[in-house]
């Protein structure tokens, strides 16, 4: 009996120690195993899940539109008051649903593509419907003097201005506030010009781009990065480094994120590229992510940070550079004195905040985050948030105009980009099934039991068998209801 049990203790204990060798053997075999799967899975090229998720989002994405209502319009229009405002919203749109399009894969490891504006009403994600009417900026009559210099031209251009018994403020609709509508102003003018206007027209049946982006085959640290955008590295808005295209389109970024990464990013909503820096760790849906927020000094004045100085091209308004928060982007929007900035004037300096009335900005509603899986670099859920503004000036040659006190910045709306981790989408599928496997890989005994058993070697030299049980069931299968936040 004694012998028995020496014996089967001192077996277990040396099969333990057999499994718990193999194991650490096996550690640095699954890390390599998972490493070369994703590298093979995060290429954009067809066939693989990155490329199935770039040609269309894995997750549904929403835009969130507020629109600012004044409050006091005859205080404004008659006594030039600071307006008081209100946001209504929201009126949520879903958008980049369409797949991308003119896709040509290029010989030196990029691929190129144009990516199609779409924007459809989603009336059960909003409080009213696009017929709201909204008092709100005039933007034909708040841009004029920043179009045109001269005192003559001024002079014609009001004349215009009354006879459409036009004026600084006016009722629209929210779907013409956004999507356009003819003006009364501009169809007076007799030049040639489009008389349809709104804050984000044209916009459906357009499309943004050419982007070129590498697809990571030929270095895995350059994936989803763009190469050029419009055919040019640069944008031809900036001075200096300013002027760059700098990283991805914000929806991936090369594998293997660190922590102490800054991440860079395009948009072309905001004419330049943008960064995120790490601030915690989120875990959705059993998925362990790194949120990244656009930082503070992002929007800093010169002053503050030196290197913001080639995005300071208003004197005026900045102060000389001394200002925070707002961005003048009127050299990409031709002529046009739009102003962008975070959402409520957030990281904006007082002055800025308090030349309106109801304002109130707070970093949780108001920062844009992204929530990047590390492993994969795949941006699982994001908020994109920003403010669209104009610069409002006085004017001596434009009665709409006159009451205006000093030259400010008036907000017209601020938007959310959005998209949340839906446990049925690919993306989301693909990720918990390589985060499981790499959970697994460091359980020695469960490493062991792999090793001893013979019939799963062939799975052990092809990495990718190790997953495509997983994810086959998994894409294929049906999605619940999902609750829009």
């Amino acid at each position: 009996m004694t012998c028995n049990r020496s014996c089967g203790l001192l077996t277990g204990a040396v099969i333990g120690a057999v499994l718990a060798i193999f194991g650490g053997v096996l550690i640095p075999v699954g890390d390599n195993l998972i490493s070369r799967a994703i590298k093979k899975e995060v290429v954009i090229s067809n066939g693989t899940i990155a490329y199935d998720n770039w040609l269309v989002p894995g997750s549904s994405v929403y835009r969130q539109f507020w629109i600012f209502n004044v409050e006091n319009p005859s205080e404004v229009l008659n006594y030039g008051a600071r307006p008081k405002l209100e946001q209504r919203g929201p009126y949520t749109y879903r958008v980049r649903y369409l797949p991308k399009e003119n896709i040509t894969e290029n010989s030196n490891g990029t691929i190129s593509y144009m990516l199609p504006n779409a924007a459809r009403f989603e009336p059960d994600m909003s409080v009213g419907t696009e017929n709201d009417t909204i008092t709100c900026l005039n933007l034909a009559v708040v841009a004029a003097p920043a179009l045109y210099t001269n005192n003559f031209i001024l002079l014609l251009l009001n004349t215009w201005i009354k006879s459409s018994k036009s004026n600084m403020l006016q009722n629209r609709t929210v779907k013409e506030i956004l999507w356009g509508y003819k003006d009364p102003f501009l169809s007076k003018v007799p030049f040639p010009l489009d008389p349809v206007l709104g804050v984000f027209y044209p916009y459906n049946g357009t499309s943004d781009g050419l982007y070129r982006v590498y697809t990571g085959k030929e270095d895995i640290s350059k994936t989803a990065i763009i190469e050029s955008y419009k055919n040019k590295r640069n944008l031809s808005y900036w001075e200096g480094y300013c002027d760059l295209v700098n990283g991805t389109d914000g929806a991936s970024f090369p594998p293997f994120v660190k922590k102490n990464q800054v991440l860079r990013f395009f948009s072309s909503d905001i004419c330049r590229s943008i960064y995120g820096v790490y601030q915690t760790r989120k875990t959705v849906k059993g998925i362990p992510l790194y949120r990244f927020t656009v930082p503070r000094e992002a929007f800093a004045s010169p002053i503050d940070v030196g290197d913001n100085y080639c995005f300071c091209t208003d004197q005026v308004i900045s102060q000389n550079c001394t200002l925070a928060g707002v961005l003048d982007i009127s050299s990409c929007k031709a002529g046009r004195p739009v102003y962008i900035s975070l959402p409520h004037f957030l990281h904006a300096s007082e002055s800025i905040l308090h030349d309106v009335e109801g304002l109130s900005p707070n970093e949780e509603e108001h920062e844009t985050f992204l929530d990047v899986e590390p492993t994969t670099g795949f941006t699982l859920q994001f908020a994109k948030r920003l403010q669209v503004n104009l610069l409002v000036t006085p004017s001596t040659k434009i009665e709409a105009l006159s009451k205006v006190q000093k030259p400010y910045v008036f907000p017209i709306l601020w938007l959310n980009e959005v998209t949340k981790v839906s446990k049925c989408k690919q993306r989301m599928k693909f990720q918990s099934s390589m985060l499981k496997f790499s959970d697994k890989r460091y359980d020695s005994t469960y490493n062991g039991i792999l090793w001893a058993f013979p019939f799963l070697e062939d799975q052990l030299k092809n990495p990718n068998k190790l997953f495509t049980k997983a994810l086959t069931s998994d894409i294929r299968g049906h999605c619940g209801n999902y609750t829009f936040k």
